[in-house]
């Protein structure tokens, strides 16, 4: 019906699937790990670099320019104090020039500590500061010394020609240094222009790999897992739709793979098991077929021994009594001997056919389902044996017997046999006694048959049930040896068990059960229906 993976295979299957999902997925998510913190240490160095060109550019070139702008003003401001004292003479004047000296010396250390970086424009400013001192060393002191001792104007005017070449040597000096300054804070600004766009350029490239990588991640997924699953269950529907003879083919990840190998087992198993079922099915179709030509065969051979093989012994029986009594005169005693013989012979003929034709209809002519009150039944059957129990003296007691489900006929059948039997068998030696008791349960009800007669031993527990089988030589009891055996199938079309109990040594105890049927009691109050014990 379908054909199985070779070794072969599935080994070529298993090598090519070297990796499980679990694996696919911890190398993507591994990868993608690595990528996040790559682009984290360098978005992290880029913003660490543009941080340090910003915090250079306004923390060290910005407040430098400011702080020699503010030495140049510094400086005009004295050379205007020390140009008005000389010119007027008024000592107020020169505050602005002392205010002025103490601040540049501050100015002058915070400029110095702002060019640590700086060595060249550094330089320039020891350079103009040294200018400067020198300006005021040797021309703005003198002046104010000259003014407060008395100098005439002409002196005066002599001294200040040098001191304003002096002055315009230093201030030279400042502008040069701020021109420098202003280039470095220009390259500053540049440059942190130059470190912003590169980690702009830098982020979008991070963001676009993380993208890319994250497009190749779910790629890859549906590739290598998802793909792989999808066909698998599109597989297991199509074998779960009825087409046993599709085969699933390994792929994917290995532990996709090794599923669907045991899917593809499974289903050539369910395969196998589904052609044993249609290989039993005809098998018991055709044993069906064959019970039903030995059924109809059966039902033939009873009606053909109810009717046909019954009235020729029923000729010779009657035939051999005519010429028992026509000639009893003529014959002797063998003679009537034989003739008694053939007599006995052909009744006890008639007895097994009629038994072997009750043991037949079991099931099969009598077969009513209907509730049964077992003390009418049992009644009846006492009934059709009162007159061996009355011959015997026989003591009959019973408890309280409840409704049952079953067929009336073959009960009373059930009851007639064993009561029969504990009559028949009974011990000489005092009168018999019936004992029938009943106990109850949730299954059913278990029924024992106790009587005091000469019992049965426990080894022929199994053989008493058998058709046809008897414990005794035929003329010490009557009967074909077939009761049991009708009293095991009447308890067994019922659903329930026949055994005797071997721990009962008063005589003979049969114990057999009858379950409860089930009733389904309908839908009240909302509440869904229940199966319970009838």
């Amino acid at each position: 019906m379908t054909s199985t993976r070779t070794a072969g295979e599935a080994a070529t299957g298993g090598r090519r699937a070297r990796m499980t999902t679990s694996r696919w997925l911890s190398v993507m998510m591994l990868t993608m790990t690595v990528l996040v913190l790559t682009g984290g240490a360098v978005g992290a160095a880029a913003l660490s670099h543009t941080a340090a060109v910003s915090n250079r550019l306004a923390d060290r070139i910005v407040p430098a320019r400011t702080a020699v702008g503010h030495l140049e003003s510094g400086l005009l401001d004295q050379v205007a104090a020390v140009r008005g004292y000389v010119i007027t003479g008024n000592p107020e004047l020169l505050r602005p020039y002392e205010e002025g000296v103490r601040t540049e010396r501050e100015t002058v250390r915070r400029a110095r500590s702002l060019l640590t970086d700086e060595p060249d424009a550094r330089r320039e400013l020891d350079s103009a500061m040294g200018l400067a001192d020198r300006w005021r060393a040797e021309y703005a002191t003198r002046l104010i010394a000259a003014r407060r001792a008395g100098t005439t104007p002409d002196q005066l005017a002599t001294m200040v020609e040098g001191e304003r070449l002096a002055f315009d040597t230093a201030r030279t000096a400042l502008t040069t240094l701020e021109t420098r300054l202003d280039r470095v804070q220009a390259a500053g600004r540049a440059d942190l222009d130059g470190a912003r766009a590169a980690r702009d350029v830098l982020f979008v490239a991070i963001l676009g790999t993380l993208l890319l990588w994250s497009i190749v991640i779910s790629v890859l997924v549906r590739l290598t897992v998802l793909r792989p699953l999808t066909r698998l269950g599109a597989s297991v529907r199509q074998v779960a739709g009825g087409d046993f003879d599709h085969r699933l083919s390994p792929e994917g990840p290995a532990d996709i793979s090794r599923l669907t190998e045991d899917v593809e087992t499974m289903r050539q198993r369910v395969v196998d098991a589904l052609m044993t079922s249609h290989r039993d099915r005809d098998a018991l179709e055709q044993q069906a077929a064959e019970l039903r030509r030995s059924n109809e065969d059966l039902e033939q051979f009873a009606y053909v021994a109810s009717h046909d093989l019954q009235e020729p012994l029923r000729k010779v029986a009657s035939f051999c009594q005519m010429l028992q009594r026509r000639y009893a005169d003529q014959l002797d005693d063998r003679a009537r001997q034989y003739i008694g013989y053939a007599v006995d012979g052909a009744t006890r003929m008639q007895d097994l056919i009629n038994d072997l034709l009750a043991f037949s209809r079991i099931g099969r002519v009598y077969s009513d389902d209907r509730k049964v009150d077992l003390a009418e039944v049992f009644a009846q059957a006492e009934s059709n044996l009162s007159g061996p129990i009355s011959e015997a003296g026989a003591e009959v007691v019973a408890d309280p017997l409840p409704v049952v489900h079953g067929d009336p006929t073959l009960l009373t059948m059930l009851w007639q046999n064993l009561l029969g039997n504990a009559v028949k068998f009974r011990s000489p030696d005092r009168p018999p006694r019936v004992r029938v008791t009943v106990d109850e349960d949730a299954d059913g009800w278990t029924f024992s048959v106790a009587d005091n007669g000469i019992g049965i031993e426990p080894k022929y527990a199994d053989k008493i049930f058998l058709i046809f089988q008897r414990l005794h030589p035929r003329g010490t009891y009557d009967g074909t040896g077939i009761g049991l055996a009708i009293c095991k199938k009447i308890v067994e079309y019922h659903g329930g068990t026949l055994r005797l109990d071997d721990s009962y040594s008063e005589g003979a105890r049969f114990l057999f059960t009858l379950p409860r049927p089930a009733a389904v009691v309908p839908e009240q109050a909302g509440e869904p229906a229940q199966v319970v014990p009838a």
